[in-house]
């Protein structure tokens, strides 16, 4: 029995020990959670506690903004920042460090700690449920608490959570919601849905289980649970149309064909509600641009059968850009004189590390919000986050102390 055998063996107990390790480890993560935890109000009340305290440890400027805009990079953890800073730098010929984002300009940054309640490392569909709703929920769940579970319909009725767009659009305000994957996305689907999986796109990806007890795809739910959010722009075409119908684009490529078993056509019903309401529909760049935003009070954009192409990816002939939507977006929203909600989100920078395309999340991720702003009269609220989200609050928007009109709750970079 040789020394080099025995190194051999003990490097393989090692090997199972660090595998067993980890198995445990693992179930440790997914471990039951506390059942207090499925209660909404146990983390709303956590969130005006910790508010209250951060309220007393300096006088600030509690005044309430009128407008809000909440900017979202899905995936923009401090690497990706540091990426971007660098290749927006370096694109300007430049060495990259010293080069400033928009968001390294604000007054306040902030790092917070995020999971889902069933899972140290989170989606983007139960941290979206927090940050839009103030609940954490349990992962692959949109706009419902923590006590529904995945995939079972039957524990959707009564865990219903609302978000803070439904809250601004009860106080009157405008809401909009604008992002650059489809727009039943797991973003941007926790503010209206109310889902226990994040994947039900369309009736289309839904198990006959669930639609038999009742159970609403997202793309629908985006149509009625708030019927009347004045603007939406992003992907998602083939959410809309019946199964087969061929897209408007790409007639010929049978895989962006709708997918709706129902047979609805939720963009024709959508058009025929707002039409005497100067609602407008378009699918692409010259369509949107051509509208007059002192025209429109609704808008619907759907500009691909799916996500948008990435920024460096995208024709700029018929995609247009996020900074053209939010500009369009804030033009038609800011005509209501009791203030606008906003939803902006960059979601192909996820995307770009999942594919492991650097170029394409470090171009989306140097992106710039000011650029879309033309009036100083915004409540700002900037979110940029990785893959870990933010901590669950009911936001309230007051101005910072540097006078500023905007305030930064929480910047992950």
């Amino acid at each position: 029995y040789s020394e080099n055998q025995q190194l051999i063996d003990d490097k393989m107990k090692v090997a199972v020990l660090f595998i067993l390790g980890c198995l445990v480890w693992g179930g440790m993560a997914k471990s039951t959670f506390p059942e207090s935890e499925k209660d909404p109000d146990f983390w709303k009340e956590w969130a005006q506690r910790t508010l209250k305290n951060a309220l007393t440890l300096q006088d600030l400027n509690k005044n309430v903004a009128k407008n809000i805009i909440l900017f979202l990079g899905d995936g923009m953890g401090v690497p990706t920042v540091t990426a971007a800073r660098i290749l927006k730098g370096q694109m300007s010929g430049q060495n990259g460090e010293e080069t400033q984002l928009e968001m390294d300009k604000f007054p306040y940054v902030a790092l917070s700690k995020t999971y889902n309640t069933n899972a140290q490392v989170p989606d983007s569909a139960g941290t979206a449920t927090a940050y839009l709703c103030g609940v954490k929920a349990n992962e692959g769940t949109v706009g419902v608490s923590a006590a529904a579970v995945r995939s079972q319909c039957n524990t959707t009725q009564g865990n219903e959570v609302k978000s803070i767009l439904k809250w601004a659009k009860d106080a009157g305000k405008s809401v909009g919601i604008v992002t650059t994957t489809r727009v039943n996305h797991a973003t941007p689907s926790a503010a209206y849905a109310h889902c226990v999986d994040r994947d039900w796109y369309s009736d289309g990806d839904m198990p006959p289980e669930a639609l038999q007890s009742g159970c609403k795809d997202i793309a629908r739910q985006l149509f009625e649970n708030i019927p009347d959010i004045n603007v939406i722009m992003g992907g998602g075409r083939r959410s809309m149309y019946p199964r087969n119908t061929p897209d408007v684009e790409y007639p010929g490529d049978k895989k962006h064909n709708g997918t709706r078993k129902d047979g609805r056509n939720l963009v024709a019903e959508w058009t025929d509600r707002v039409k005497d309401k100067k609602g407008y529909y378009a699918w692409n760049r010259k369509e949107l641009l051509s509208l007059n935003p002192n025209d429109v009070d609704y808008l619907l954009g759907l500009f691909e059968p799916g996500d948008l192409p990435y920024e460096l990816e995208r024709n700029k002939e018929t995609d247009p850009s996020l900074t053209e939507m939010v500009d369009v977006a804030i033009k038609i929203l800011r005509k209501n004189e009791r203030g606008f909600y906003l939803l902006v989100e960059g979601g192909r920078i996820d995307h770009g590390h999942h594919e492991g395309k650097a170029k394409s999340h470090g171009s989306s991720s140097s992106w710039s919000p000011g650029a879309a702003l033309h009036s100083p009269r915004h409540g700002l609220c900037s979110l940029h986050r990785p893959k870990q989200r933010p901590l669950p609050c009911k936001l309230w928007f007051p101005f910072s102390q540097s006078h500023l009109p905007y305030t930064c709750l929480s910047s992950l970079s």
